[in-house]
């Protein structure tokens, strides 16, 4: 079958699953059977695709029409211009979130220590040590699963980090000048809502911020001063509507220049402070 002919097929097949940006999937999918890129649809599309590439291709595109992500389909997906493996035992990585990098950047300076807290897949803490020089990082998350994808991200990129199987701070000893989160924060009841490759396909202690979505804003904050130097500075991702509850929270224990920044579509995502002492 010519590539062009393929390609059409198989968004036409992923629109009939009713999967978001069909059009867009399938493209994606073609190129990474075929190692081609997105020129290649309007420049060789009446080339011929090879059996093998054309089983492979068809297979994918069946299990996108189940709704598997396409990030776990592919098995990485692309984050701050770095390339991350993902499975489904870690978050898969957003957008959203290089707006917490971003952020924290603006505050790193070299030789900083970071603490990322429920670090997943790694990529916060990778991005922040491979934009920076000299900086020593710490990756905490209670999943041993999550752990090993990021290990593995660290090897890949060669970045030296440390990462350590911890129920928030319960394993986590120094002081750090930089903490980084972005913790599970959606509530326990708005989860069943949620779109399918997401409520069936990330892991649930990933999403799970229970009862109202805050737990762990509480729980970090509550802690993160025992582990920050003074001067230091705490960083959240955060839902589009918790940017006052979180920086209450962060006020009330004692932060200064407690700020709030938002995201490319103009909505709240990061919430910072600095650690009084």
């Amino acid at each position: 079958m010519e590539y062009e002919a393929l390609y059409r097929l198989g968004a036409e097949r992923l629109k009939e699953a009713q999967i978001d940006e069909p059009m867009l999937d399938a493209r994606l999918l073609l190129e990474e059977v075929c190692g081609t890129d997105r020129n290649y649809l309007l420049a060789h599309g009446s080339n011929p695709v090879s059996e093998d590439d054309y089983n492979c291709y068809v297979n994918y595109i069946e299990k996108r029409s189940h709704h598997i992500p396409l990030q776990h389909i592919l098995g990485y997906q692309e984050f701050m211009g770095l390339h991350f493996k993902v499975t489904p035992e870690v978050l898969i990585p957003r957008q959203d979130t290089e707006t917490l990098v971003e952020e924290v950047m603006r505050n790193l300076h070299d030789g900083m220590r970071i603490l990322d807290m429920c670090t997943g897949s790694g990529c916060i803490l990778l991005s922040l040590l491979k934009y920076s020089n000299d900086c020593i990082g710490t990756g905490c998350d209670l999943s041993e699963k999550a752990l090993l994808v990021a290990e593995e991200n660290a090897g890949a990129l060669g970045i030296g980090a440390e990462f350590l199987q911890s129920d928030l701070f319960e394993n986590v000893t120094g002081k750090y000048e930089i903490i980084v989160s972005n913790p599970p924060y959606i509530s326990s009841e708005e989860i069943p809502g949620l779109m399918e490759e997401v409520r069936e396909h990330d892991p649930r202690m990933a999403l799970d911020g229970g009862k109202d979505g805050l737990y762990f804003y509480r729980e970090i904050i509550r802690q993160a001063g025992d582990y920050l130097y003074p001067g230091g500075m705490l960083f959240f991702e955060i839902g589009c509507r918790q940017a006052a509850a979180v920086s209450s929270y962060m006020r009330q224990a004692g932060y200064r220049e407690v700020t709030v920044c938002k995201d490319l579509s103009g909505l709240d995502r990061v919430v910072s402070g600095v650690y009084g002492g």
